[in-house]
């Protein structure tokens, strides 16, 4: 028996939708899905990323979050300080970067995004 036939319908994930869909979003909403569910080359995170971001934390090695702090740890992750929501102008804008440690990405994407799970 095909999964799909057998899937019980469930409300919208689009905050207050209780449109009953099988498929995660109802059709109203599909074009809302979160793009962050796309794979990280679709978003940019290609291999011309990983070239660019490598280059830019050898230029720019301490995280900018503890060097505010007085602290001087290394940056591990490059940081678009203005979230680019697939805007390819402002993915690539050099100025829009910053060099974060892990721990301090990880804070600031869930202040931005509101955790795991959010469709933000």
């Amino acid at each position: 028996m095909d999964n799909k036939t057998t899937r019980i319908p469930r409300p919208c994930k689009h905050g207050g939708c209780m449109r009953l869909t099988t498929e995660g979003y109802c059709e109203l909403h599909k074009a809302d899905a979160n793009p962050m569910r796309q794979s990280p080359s679709a978003r940019g995170y290609n291999y011309k990323w990983q070239k660019a971001s490598k280059a830019y934390l050898a230029k720019h090695p301490f995280c900018a979050e503890c060097e505010r702090q007085g602290l001087h740890v290394l940056a591990t992750e490059v940081d678009h300080i203005i979230p680019h929501k697939g805007d390819k102008v402002l993915f690539w804008n050099k100025d829009n970067w910053q060099g974060l440690c892990h721990s301090c990405h990880s804070r600031k994407t869930v202040r931005e995004n509101g955790g795991f799970g959010s469709r933000y």
